[in-house]
């Protein structure tokens, strides 16, 4: 597909990609994701990132089910939502909620929803959460950069994992184990492009900020 993309090349066309196509993703492929994740750093190399593949019609029915309470409960009423914000104008506000409200709808028909967790040796509350949970975020970015090269589609969101009781019972995940962010996974429907960004030179600066 498209594993000999360079970096710089990976990580400038990494837009993410809600619309994926139901077609199932060969196991080997998952494994190589998970792998790469896996090759992340870690606070102290404690190397406690653990992550999920969710294929399960029925557990992905649960996850699906739980996003769609959080979207609706983060965006409000269609009525009540803005049509532009201070970085986005009304045209591109309105397609990014498109595709995230596509997703909602077809969340449980994506052929794998990857759910990156931490274990944490001692039973989980807010405070371990907010303390110790930066570690998996390098894991997450790599998966995102190798299910690029590979000419996947995934865009991730912790809208879906709010409600951590019921997350934990769907994932039978021990008390020492917390999700932070779930990953649907799949080819794409749509086509990759460049990401927009900000210049750089607006988001940095040497030495001080002023």
């Amino acid at each position: 597909m498209s594993e000999e993309m360079g970096l710089f090349e990976v990580m400038y066309n990494s837009r993410a990609m809600r619309r994926l196509d139901t077609r199932e993703i060969p196991q080997e492929i998952l494994i190589k994701l998970i792998d790469a994740a896996n090759q992340a750093p870690s606070g102290s190399n404690m190397q406690n990132g653990r992550w999920i593949i969710v294929c399960d019609a029925a557990k992905k029915k649960v996850l699906a089910d739980l996003n769609r309470k959080g979207i609706e409960e983060y965006i409000g009423p269609a009525v009540s939502r803005p049509g532009s914000l201070p970085h986005q104008s009304e045209a591109k506000r309105k397609r990014m909620l498109d595709a995230v409200l596509w997703q909602m709808e077809h969340m449980h028909e994506i052929p794998a929803l990857i759910i990156a967790c931490m274990e944490f040796g001692q039973k989980v509350d807010a405070t371990t959460m907010a303390r110790a949970g930066g570690s998996i975020w390098p894991g997450i970015q790599n998966l995102l950069l190798a299910a690029r090269a590979l000419g996947l589609g995934a865009a991730p969101t912790t809208l879906a994992l709010g409600d951590h009781k019921a997350v934990a019972r769907v994932l039978n995940l021990p008390e020492t184990m917390a999700a932070f962010c779930l990953i649907p996974v799949g080819y794409p429907l749509g086509n990759f492009g460049p990401v927009t960004r900000k210049p750089v030179d607006e988001v940095m600066k040497f030495d001080a900020w002023s």
